[in-house]
């Protein structure tokens, strides 16, 4: 009996032994199990969002990067009503690769939990970049409220759909507009009103009626002029006498 009681605690042992080696062996939760489609549609107000992600392919990049980026993603995602809000037009002016540009600033390439958001450095860098550079969030915080600003707009960082590395996934009520596309253009310089073509020479006013002044090669000429008249005449006169006398 004895025998039997510490032959079943030896089994026992062994085959605890066992299971906590297989439990230690296990490998961790993957990242590829993530489906972000199936966190946002669980929220129940992303219809926009998800359509936009799958437009732009962007679902499939988040998707297949988490598999290999050891910093995990962070997404913040506006509503239906968030997109419902915007001007009239502002997404359709956009062109394809602008609206993969506006979907990218929704997205950080690092997990993000709320409290690492109240002590972050600004800006954040997203996943959106241009020629400048990548673009950034501004983060602030009191107490527990997140707000996020992009210089364009700056809204509440609300319900956390998932908060979990190395996905989290934020709600947000106002569609983060970069100031890199939606920003208030600085108005063209006017052109510079063109200054009246000088003339190369100002003609002198005249003493009486404003006339220009003959140049002194003109004047030269005039009293040659005269002179040869005055000259005519008198010979003229003269031999008129001639003949009257003869």
């Amino acid at each position: 009996m004895a025998f039997s009681s510490l032959t079943l605690i030896l089994f026992t042992s062994f085959c605890l032994i066992l299971r906590a080696q297989a439990q230690a062996q296990a490998p961790a939760p993957s990242s590829a199990a993530l489906d972000l489609v199936a966190i946002l549609q669980k929220g129940g107000q992303y219809t926009t969002l998800l359509l936009l992600l799958n437009e732009s392919q962007q679902l499939t990049q988040i998707q297949s990067q988490l598999k290999s980026n050891s910093q995990g993603f962070t997404l913040f995602a506006p509503t239906d009503n968030a997109f419902q809000n915007l001007k009239s037009g502002a997404l359709n002016n956009l062109n394809d690769e602008k609206k993969v540009q506006l979907i990218l600033y929704h997205v950080t390439p690092k997990y993000y939990s709320l409290s690492d958001l109240l002590t972050v450095s600004n800006p954040v860098r997203t996943q959106a970049s241009g020629r400048e550079g990548p673009w950034g969030l501004n983060f602030t915080g009191q107490g527990n409220q997140v707000n996020v600003s992009t210089g364009v707009v700056e809204t509440q960082v609300n319900n956390a759909l998932r908060q979990q590395f190395p996905l989290a996934v934020y709600q947000v009520d106002k569609v983060l507009l970069p100031a890199e596309l939606f920003g208030a253009k600085s108005p063209a310089a006017a052109p510079s009103p063109k200054s009246p073509k000088s003339s190369s020479e100002t003609p002198t006013v005249g003493k009486a009626g404003g006339a220009p002044s003959p140049s002194g090669d003109a004047q030269n000429e005039n009293g040659a002029a005269g002179r040869n008249v005055g000259f005519g005449v008198i010979l003229g006169v003269g031999l008129f006498c001639m003949g009257v006398l003869s």
